[in-house]
């Protein structure tokens, strides 16, 4: 009793994925749409009817002479028009209504119908047949019919064809496939046609197609096309509509999907512990966004009454300045008044002057007139260049609130900061990984950033990715050291301030060294002529100026001379394992030889010095992994890489050699660019030496070499050239090295 009372509880709860989206009622005879979702068959016709499609309504069902899959003509109750002879009711029911308004038989560009879906929201395109064209989701139906027997065990069943509310229906129709009260079947069973001999059968609600019949053949689908993701028929198959396409049997494409499905359920059902948990923290979530949006609001509100009270206190501060202003205006222009009332005759100063000129006696005149004369003459002065003490105007106590304005205006909440833009250029990875980037113009600022990443080729685990992370990377530059050789990481940042973290930058994925990275500086003291080669102060740098010798070679090309090949070696030597560096070479180089060699071999040939202009001289000695002969047996001694003009030389000892691309790789006695920055890879143990793009480190070239002692790395020049070692990530910060005009920015 206690699995039918979970099974019973289980199709209860499961009642809002039977609701047709239209009708909000449960399915009755339900299209699939080709976005996948559902709707009623009658429903469908209301919506087209409404969208001024008139005559789509086909019946997808594959029986075309069910009274129930033509709702437009159901119960005389329905309306009192005339309804058509039952020979055209037939006629039209058998064609699926073909045509429509508009529209002539053959024409060349048919009408497309659009249905709203009304589940998406989005516009499906039902095609030229519209809902004719569609299948009936008979397991939905069966879905439905499930239900309705587990929730109303022994109810009424109701009539297809009446107008709701609809009639309890009485008989069914095997034929007909529905079910119909009295007033119905008489309507669809009319004397005198063939379905008056329809034999009628107990109301039921299982009457339906036993299988799917493709909508344009009439015949039963047998196969699936992924490709259209549709189910086909036979006829479907060879249709041009298909050709090309990929097509399964039905049956594979049963198990197949049946089987992801299973095992989806599965993993639910699995985890339903975790499905609570994640119920409880998403509710948790709610009740904390109700709160904290609570608390935005008041401190919303708090800001801005604060910015009243700001506005209000400045308010009162200008209007008290101008009220000052204003009072010290009145009281100078007021004296001004009263000095000029004085000057009017006979009052004030002008009455007194008057009495004093009254006086006869001469030592007392000059006394009293001398204080009254200046006075006098001041008044006279200023009668005569007459300008009020004081303006009137207040102009200068007009405000500019046009910044403000914009900033409140502007006040907006904060935002995050953008995603930050990866800088290509300066990010790369060596010893370590340096990640540099920055931000968009018009981003917020961030305080601080967050840098994760993760490897690629590792075997993937099941659940989501797990990133690594450094937290609070102050700056817009990360560095990430002891990465794992040989491996691909994919890197990402964002940024973070007060409101919060923001949208993550593009992913870039960065290929570290196939082998652990070899420091070492440039040895000046063995073949090398500090009159052509001038080596930069911190050794990792060399620049080739030939001089007069070459002029003087080019001058002479045809009855020979002597000119020097010029060699430098690293400070180290490897004696077992890999090791991997980088440098680059300036295109501008003439000629230039980049490699290993034996440290004993490269010391002997420094005892002379070739003649490159002799015919009998050959310019790889037997050793370059480019023009030595591939029936020699013996390891050379020398591995070079023949750089000149910005090109690669790969000669037709190559060709014996596999690059590390596989049949990929460069072509044997060709050129190819020169990539910005070289990779070498010696594996001491296996004898081997492989070049490389150091960017995307895509092979270019992989030869022998005598490891039977120890092995040195070496750089030749004929003619100009120059090349700068890869400075190692965490040795020092960014600088720019420039060695003879010759500039490489690390």
């Amino acid at each position: 009793s206690g699995a039918k009372e979970n099974g019973f509880t289980s199709m209860k709860n499961m009642e809002k994925e039977l609701l047709c989206p239209v009708c909000q009622e449960m399915y009755k005879q339900p299209l699939v749409l080709p976005c996948t979702h559902n709707v009623c068959q009658a429903c469908a016709r209301e919506v087209l009817g409404q969208q001024g499609y008139i005559g789509h309504g086909g019946d997808p069902s594959s029986e075309p002479t069910s009274p129930a899959s033509t709702p437009s003509t159901r119960s005389p109750r329905l309306s009192r028009r005339t309804l058509p002879k039952p020979d055209r009711l037939d006629r039209l029911l058998k064609s699926g209504f073909g045509t429509y308004p508009g529209r002539k038989r053959g024409a060349l560009h048919p009408q497309v119908i659009m249905f709203p879906c009304p589940a998406c929201q989005g516009d499906v395109e039902l095609g030229e047949r519209g809902l004719a064209g569609l299948f009936r989701n008979l397991t939905l139906e069966r879905v439905v019919e499930r239900y309705r027997q587990s929730v109303s065990v022994g109810g009424a069943i109701l009539c297809q064809l009446c107008k709701p509310p609809p009639l309890e229906a009485t008989k069914g129709c095997t034929e007909c496939r529905a079910t119909f009260c009295n007033e119905c079947f008489k309507l669809f069973h009319p004397w005198g046609t063939q379905k008056a001999q329809h034999e009628p059968t107990l109301p039921t609600l299982s009457f339906r197609p036993k299988g799917l019949i493709c909508p344009d053949h009439k015949e039963e689908v047998t196969h699936y096309c992924k490709t259209c993701q549709r189910l086909v028929c036979q006829l479907c198959r060879v249709r041009r509509t298909h050709s090309g396409h990929k097509i399964t049997p039905v049956l594979s494409a049963y198990q197949a999907l049946k089987d992801k499905l299973t095992k989806s359920l599965t993993y639910i059902l699995g985890n339903q512990d975790t499905v609570q948990t994640q119920i409880c923290e998403l509710e948790e979530a709610v009740r904390h966004t109700e709160v904290s949006g609570q608390q935005a609001k008041e401190e919303v509100s708090q800001l801005v009454r604060g910015l009243g009270a700001v506005l209000e206190e400045k308010r009162a501060s200008l209007l008290q300045a101008i009220e000052e202003c204003q009072q010290e205006r009145l009281a100078r222009l007021s004296a001004q008044i009263q000095e000029h009332r004085s000057l009017l005759d006979g009052s004030g100063l002008v009455g007194y002057a008057q009495e004093v000129l009254k006086e006869t006696d001469q030592p007392c005149f000059v006394q009293a007139a001398k204080q009254l004369h200046n006075r006098i003459a001041r008044a006279t002065e200023a009668l005569q260049t007459f300008r009020p003490a004081a303006s009137s105007s207040f102009r200068h106590c007009q405000l500019d609130v046009g910044r403000e304005m914009k900033l409140l205006t502007e006040l907006n909440f904060l935002r995050a900061p953008e995603a930050p833009v990866i800088d290509t250029q300066r990010t790369f990875a060596y010893d370590q990984i340096f990640l540099c980037w920055r931000l968009p113009p018009h981003s917020p600022p961030a305080w601080h950033y967050t840098v994760e990443f993760r490897r690629t080729d590792v075997p993937a685990q099941p659940g989501p990715a797990r990133w690594q992370r450094r937290e609070e990377v102050r700056g817009t530059s990360a560095l990430l050291e002891n990465p794992d050789t040989g491996s691909v990481y994919v890197l990402r940042v964002r940024g973070c301030n007060k409101a919060g973290y923001g949208e993550y930058s593009e992913d870039v994925h960065l290929h570290t060294p196939p082998a652990p990275v070899l420091h070492f500086f440039l040895d000046g003291r063995w073949g090398a002529s500090r009159e052509r080669l001038a080596i930069s102060k911190d050794q990792r740098a060399v620049r080739s100026v030939p001089g007069l010798p070459l002029l003087l070679a080019a001058d002479r090309l045809l009855t020979g001379c002597h000119l020097s090949v010029d060699v430098v070696l690293g400070d180290v030597a490897v004696t077992q394992g890999r090791s991997y560096w980088a440098c680059a070479v300036d295109p501008a180089s003439y000629l230039v030889k980049v490699g290993v060699g034996l440290e004993s071999k490269l010391q002997e040939s420094f005892q002379g010095a070739p003649d490159v202009i002799s015919p009998r001289y050959d310019p790889d000695s037997g050793h370059d992994s480019g023009a030595e002969d591939a029936t020699v047996e013996a390891s050379p001694p020398f591995a070079f890489l023949t750089i000149g003009m910005g090109k690669i030389l790969l000669g037709s000892g190559a060709s014996s050699n596999t690059g590390l691309t596989g049949r990929d790789g460069p072509t044997a006695g060709c050129t190819v660019p020169l990539p910005p920055r070289l990779g070498i890879c010696l594996d001491y143990e296996r004898g081997r030496v492989s070049f490389l793009d150091a960017v995307s480190f895509r092979g270019l070239l992989e030869c022998p070499l005598d490891c039977s002692g120890p092995v040195c790395p070496a750089f030749c020049f004929i003619g100009g050239g120059a090349v700068q070692l890869q400075e190692p990530v965490g040795t020092k910060p960014e600088r720019k090295v420039t060695i003879g005009g010759f500039a490489k920015l690390d």
